[in-house]
């Protein structure tokens, strides 16, 4: 009966934060079924206890970073990358997705899949008007680059930070091996996008004058700067939560002091922290402990293979693909980590699993239930059908690819 609570739990909340009923953020349900798994006897406290403060390094790097990327998008960064895009494409739409495809991937990679989905696809829905094409490929491609895309670095995603440690990578190391997964990807999802989005890419565009826009040089060389302090504090034991609070905190004075109403501005840029979100996460650790304690952890460790051959890490992110499908992927990467974390080479497998299976449907990752809150919002709904058509043709086919990147780099590495 604990496990049946246990997965009951989870569902529950997995539901809430999909339908999201008159509003309500997710915590809404996360926190409460936190709640009833500690008094229920699901998790001892002192087991959630434990729990949140693991998950506090990462909760706290989310918090910053989106203050950061909140900040970048006030001094217009967004809007320049948008405006850019927009004058690239010169009339288009393959263009057009190029440019955003480059872009989409960058922003992942440095200020994490949730500043692509969040600030990234409302510029993509204007600079696709401004360029006079139609905008599905170039929105659909922010969801996709915001998982497929986050395999780079440590910090482009929660799943990454979570595992990170059991790696036992540097940060440049990190990126050093993933390089050629994250490359791998991102050319299988652009050639399935220019084949699945032809039609829409064939429509001649209709653009219109798009005005240059300054770039905002101090805004840039600040995120320049905090992309490379993440690599030189890293060595030093400094959290990466430290070094995005700092580069946020550079961004936000110059506003806050310029601004008219400045505790207006000030509570604007400690709410872009998103907090409920945050509490979402913490409780969201706590429900999927109490599954992992009541038969999951026994389930995994059975179905996980031990070796690093090329068969063990297709496997290993085969697995991780479909356990973040089934309970999303942080809430997988908590169960997997510890699982694979013997093994560095399964831990990268893992993550490519957890970071490209969650294309396949809308509860794969927390930052496809954000998009797809974005676009309900713009009465813009994304077709279910089209989502999983897409998640169809390039999961599997992205899968394959970033594990034999993987594999050649493992190779290449001990040959090196």
């Amino acid at each position: 009966m604990s496990t049946v609570w246990a997965v009951l739990l989870l569902a529950a909340v997995l539901a809430f934060a999909v339908v999201r009923p008159r509003g309500l953020p997710e915590a809404a349900a996360a926190v409460p079924a936190a709640a009833i798994a500690i008094g229920g006897g699901l998790v001892p406290w002192s087991a959630a206890r434990d729990e949140m403060i693991m998950l506090g390094p990462t909760v706290g790097f989310l918090a910053a970073i989106l203050a950061l990327a909140h900040l970048a998008d006030a001094w217009g960064v967004f809007g320049y990358a948008g405006g850019l895009a927009a004058r690239s494409a010169r009339g288009s739409p393959t263009r057009l997705l190029t440019v955003v495809f480059g872009i989409a991937a960058v922003v992942t990679a440095v200020l994490s899949l949730d500043a692509t989905v969040v600030l990234l696809t409302p510029v993509v829905f204007a600079t696709a008007a401004a360029a006079g094409v139609r905008a599905r490929p170039q929105v659909y491609a922010c969801t996709h680059l915001a998982n497929a895309g986050s395999l780079l670095l440590p910090v482009s995603n929660l799943t990454n930070l979570l595992a990170f440690g059991a790696t036992g990578l540097t940060f440049l190391g990190f990126a050093g091996m993933m390089a050629l997964p994250w490359v791998a990807v991102i050319a299988v999802e652009y050639a399935v996008f220019r084949w699945f989005f032809a039609g829409d890419l064939a429509t001649p565009a209709r653009p219109s004058p798009v005005e240059p826009t300054p770039a905002p040089r101090f805004a840039l060389v600040v995120l320049a700067l905090t992309l490379a302090g993440f690599a030189v504090a890293e060595p030093m034991g400094v959290a990466p939560a430290v070094v995005a609070a700092a580069g946020a905190v550079v961004l936000a004075v110059p506003l806050v002091v310029r601004a008219t109403d400045r505790r207006r501005t000030a509570l604007g840029i400690a709410l872009s922290t998103n907090p409920l979100f945050c509490f979402f996460v913490f409780a969201l650790g706590v429900v999927v402990l109490a599954l992992r304690r009541n038969g999951l952890d026994d389930l995994i460790a059975a179905l996980t293979p031990g070796s690093a051959s090329l068969l063990g890490l297709l496997a290993v992110a085969g697995l991780a693909a479909l356990l973040a499908n089934l309970v999303n992927n942080v809430p997988a990467t908590l169960v997997l980590v510890p699982v694979v974390a013997h093994t560095p080479a399964l831990v990268l497998a893992a993550l490519i699993g957890v970071n490209v299976g969650p294309n396949l449907t809308y509860v794969g990752s927390l930052a496809t239930l954000l998009w797809r809150r974005i676009l309900h919002a713009r009465d813009e709904p994304p077709a279910s059908a089209v989502f999983l058509r897409l998640g169809l043709a390039t999961v599997p086919a992205c899968l394959l690819a970033a594990v034999v990147a993987l594999w050649v780099a493992l190779k290449l590495s001990t040959v090196l």
